[in-house]
Order: structure tokens, then C-alpha cells, then sequence
């Protein structure tokens, strides 16, 4: 039976940054990245730069690992979002000089070699245009017959010869002195290392048959790519539309309300943009730069969607709050996150009680500003003021200590009502109206009998405790050791009671 011959496997050129994500953590948090760095995902290494692998570290270490071949590593973990967002500019760069740029993934993309080839001259010029226009960014770049030749070939070049050229037809021969491991197939990899194949070379030479029949069409995808036929074609992106917005001043401003009002225009223009696209903004990044190369970036949520007005009182929020130390020469609004207007329309019959709750707060806080407007939430914590923390609204609640964590001497459910911050200082005493207090084993001198608050003495008639609360005991400076109580007055109205050193106080009351 005859076979139709291969169709011929299209020339791809792959643009490789090495380490993108310690390189993307050094351009934006200032890490130094010849210093010896690991970026780790779930406890593993994922990236580590050049000084870090000359000390032994490697991609798939524990963190424990990497750190004792490595003790002055510094270590971040892992930002997808941060990796893209660097990494953003650059794509925009290449397509520039080559439209129909695929994203791979940060730090690797890849394009149809045969419009740069032609228009530049050939190949290898093509390919050192690209590279020229990257600036001093480290980029391997590599043409070959399809996408995965190309990449492994990218991945094999070197600093002082950055461009690489597997001449068409010759990708089988390229690939096969390679290890299996290339082909990022855990279990496939493993499977075929146990049947004594360690190199690609040493797979494609396989029947086809034979592996479809032990691996499926998985098997068969990969053992095409083992034998240089990679038959994937490039996808370019439709590259996204610039919503961003920028302001410079000249001369610098500074007076914030001076840059609030000239941000108006560019607000109005950026919500608009949005619009046109049926978009809006659920999450803003405002990025301000001074005359002094000082520099303020923070991400704004909202409860709903970004007016122009609210993102013009966002930038003057972030004036006030960023403190900085000479006058404003640039200031940059992006889109953090974007959601469908449909998913934000107003009901037909109007706006229901959490619309309308939502427009008065938001008034309220444009007037009062960031902080004036603020909704408690619930942590974790041993002590009921320490257990309320309050978020701006509009922004994620960030909660310093989550209430999924253990806390041992915490107080269970049902909570008082009431919460005194600071406690309310109170006085016990026994019948005899003498103090009453702990002793060292946990126990009271003298059953409580009256509990004096803000003058007024009322009488209990039931109390509980006492629960002892001990914190940091290896912290002399920071240690403390408390009695909690339960107490019921006259008047049926519960108290939650503390004795620390002798003095009482009253944390909270059950209303």
C-alpha cells in the first residue's frame, strides 16, 4: 500500500530569553540578577540565573536543596502574571519587525520564518535584526523545520553565538543525539527510559506503528517530533489594543489636585477605549513616576467598574498615600483586569439595595478619601481586637492573620457582639469588696461577687473561668500570659472579662 509523502514541515523561527523569570523579577523588583537567584513554584525551583547554577542550584530542586548548595540565594516565588507582564513590551518590539508573533509562554515565542527571511535577506539576517532590536536583553534565537526543532536549538546556543540555523531537512539528525527528557512527557520519558531509550534518535528509529499501538496518539504526536516532523503550524496573537494611558507633565506638577485635573481627559479616554471594546475596568494599576526617579505603582480594585471620575480620585489617592519627595513628571493608568459590560449593565427597573448601597459609599469616599470609607472583616487571632481588620472600600480584603490558621487559646464561637478596642479597664471584687485576681496555678483568691464598669458597680450572678492565654513565652519582651472570663450581671447582660497582671479589663460584651 503506498503512503502519501510528508508534507514539507514550514521554517519557524524561536526567540528564546533564558532565565525570563528571574529576569522578569530583576526589571521589576530590582533584584540583581547576576547574583545567584531561584524563583520557585510550589517548593521547587522553576528558574534560577547563571551565578545561582554555578553554584550547584537546578531546575526541579526543593527549596531545602537549593539552598544548601546555594546559602546566600535569594529566593521569590513564582508570578505568571508578573513573567507576562514584563515580557509584553518585548512582543510588541518583535512585532514591530515581524508581524504574526505566537506566544509560547514568557520568555518564548515564535513566528513564520519565511516573511522575515524575505524581507530582510535570508534567514540568518532575519534573525540578527530580531535579535539587534531587543537591546541588551540576553535573547537565543533559532530557525528550523517547525516549532520544536526550533525551540531545542534555541535552547543550545550559546552567549558569544546567540543564532542558530538547523538547515531544512536536517532536524532529524539535529534531534537525535538529544535526551528523551526533551520531550517534557514525565511518564512517557519514563516508560521509554525503562525500555532502554535515552535519546530521541533512539525513539524515532521505532516503528510508528509499534508506539501508536504502547502509547496512543500521544505516542505518535511525540515520536513525530522525535523525528524532526513537526507539523504545528505558527499562530499568531491578535495583538491586544492599547488601552493604557499616559500623562507627562512639563514642567513636573506638584500639587496633587494639578495632577488629578490633567488625568481627566486621559480617564475619560481610557474608560472610553474600554467601552468601545464592551469591556470595563474592574481592576486598575496607577503608576506614578517624580522628578527624582521615584517611583509608585499600586493595583485599585472596585466593587463594580472604574468610572473616569473614580479613576481620576484613585491617582489623587495615590498621591496622598505614595508620599513622594519631588514633583510628578509621569503618571501611566493600565487595565489590571477587565470584565464584559454586559456582566455590569443596570437592571431594567433600576439598581437594587447593594447598587444603590454601592453609589453612596462611593461618594462618600470620594469626598473623605481612600480610608474614610471603610468595612470590617473577620481574621485570626487570639484577641478579639487583633481579630477586626478593616479594608477600604472597593479593595480585597487582606487579612494579615487568616482565621484557617490554628489559634490556640482563641476564643470559639459565639463571639461577643460588642468589642472594646482598647479593652474598657473595669474593676472585680469579691463580698467582701476586696480584689480579686489569679494566682500561679490558674486559680482566683476569691469568687467574683461585683464588677465595677465606668463607675456603675452591677452585681454577678454567674460567672465562668478562668481560660488561661499564654503568647510568646521565648519573647520576654513580647510575652504574655492572660485569664479570660465569662460573667453574668444582674441585669442578664454577659461580659467577656480579662485579668493580665492583676488588672481586669473588659474585651467584649455579649449584647
Amino acid at each position: 500500500m503506498s503512503t502519501a509523502p510528508d508534507a514539507p514541515v514550514p521554517r519557524t523561527l524561536v526567540l528564546w530569553l533564558p532565565d525570563w523569570p528571574v529576569v522578569a523579577l530583576a526589571r521589576e523588583a530590582g533584584v540583581d540578577a547576576a547574583a545567584p537567584v531561584a524563583v520557585l513554584d510550589k517548593g521547587a525551583v522553576v528558574a534560577c540565573s547563571a551565578a545561582a547554577r554555578a553554584e550547584g542550584v537546578r531546575r526541579g530542586q526543593r527549596r531545602r536543596d537549593a539552598q544548601a548548595r546555594c546559602p546566600q540565594l535569594t529566593i521569590a516565588d513564582a508570578d505568571p502574571t508578573r513573567d507576562q507582564r514584563v515580557f509584553a513590551p518585548l512582543i510588541a518590539r518583535i512585532e514591530e519587525l515581524a508581524p504574526g508573533v505566537q506566544l509560547m509562554r514568557a520568555g518564548l515565542c515564535a513566528l513564520r520564518a519565511r516573511g522575515p527571511a524575505r524581507y530582510y535577506g535570508g534567514e540568518e539576517r532575519a534573525a540578527h535584526t530580531l535579535r539587534d532590536a531587543m537591546g541588551d536583553t540576553d535573547v537565543r534565537i533559532a530557525i528550523a523545520d517547525g516549532p520544536f526543532t526550533a525551540e531545542q536549538a534555541a535552547r543550545r546556543t550559546l552567549a558569544e553565538a546567540p543564532v542558530r540555523i538547523v538547515p531544512a531537512g536536517e532536524s532529524a539528525a539535529f534531534l537525535a543525539p538529544l535526551p528523551i527528557t526533551v520531550l517534557d512527557e514525565p511518564d512517557v520519558v519514563d516508560l521509554l527510559g525503562r525500555l532502554g531509550v535515552q535519546s530521541l534518535g533512539q525513539f524515532a528509529a521505532l516503528p510508528a506503528e509499534r508506539v501508536g499501538e504502547r502509547l496512543g496518539e500521544r505516542g505518535i504526536r511525540l515520536h513525530s517530533l522525535a523525528a524532526g516532523r513537526d507539523s504545528r503550524p505558527v499562530l499568531p496573537r491578535t495583538p491586544p489594543p492599547d488601552l493604557d494611558r499616559e500623562v507627562a507633565f512639563e514642567p513636573p506638577l506638584e500639587i496633587a489636585d494639578q495632577v488629578a485635573f490633567a488625568m481627566r481627559v486621559a480617564a475619560e479616554e481610557f474608560i472610553g477605549a474600554l467601552g468601545a471594546l464592551d469591556l470595563v475596568c474592574t481592576e486598575l494599576r496607577v503608576q506614578i513616576t517624580g522628578d527624582r526617579a521615584e517611583n509608585s505603582e499600586r493595583v485599585w480594585l472596585h466593587p463594580g467598574a472604574f468610572t473616569a471620575a473614580e479613576v481620576v480620585d484613585r491617582v489623587r489617592w495615590q498621591l496622598g498615600e505614595a508620599g513622594l519627595r519631588s514633583a510628578v513628571t509621569r503618571v501611566r493608568i493600565a487595565p489590571e483586569t477587565v470584565d464584559a459590560a454586559a456582566h455590569h449593565v443596570r437592571s431594567l427597573f433600576g439598581g437594587g439595595p447593594d447598587e444603590r448601597v454601592h453609589h453612596a459609599l462611593s461618594r462618600v469616599q470620594a469626598m473623605l478619601g481612600h480610608r474614610g470609607v471603610v468595612t470590617p472583616v473577620v481574621g485570626g487571632g487570639r484577641w478579639l481586637s487583633e481579630r477586626q481588620v478593616l479594608v477600604p472600600w472597593g479593595d480585597r480584603p487582606v487579612v494579615p492573620r487568616p482565621r484557617e490558621r490554628p489559634w490556640p487559646g482563641s476564643l470559639p464561637d459565639p463571639l461577643p457582639s460588642t468589642v472594646f478596642d482598647p479593652p474598657r479597664p473595669v474593676t472585680v471584687v469579691d463580698a467582701d469588696g476586696d480584689a480579686v485576681a489569679v494566682g500561679d496555678r490558674d486559680a482566683l483568691t476569691a469568687p467574683p461577687a461585683v464588677l465595677v464598669e465606668s463607675g456603675r458597680r452591677r452585681r454577678i450572678d454567674a460567672w465562668a473561668g478562668p481560660w488561661p492565654v499564654r503568647e510568646r513565652g521565648w519573647d520576654a519582651a513580647r510575652a504574655r500570659r492572660a485569664h479570660r472570663f465569662q460573667v453574668v450581671d444582674a441585669e442578664q447582660s454577659a461580659w467577656l472579662l480579662v485579668c493580665e497582671a492583676g488588672d481586669w479589663s473588659a474585651e467584649g460584651r455579649y449584647d
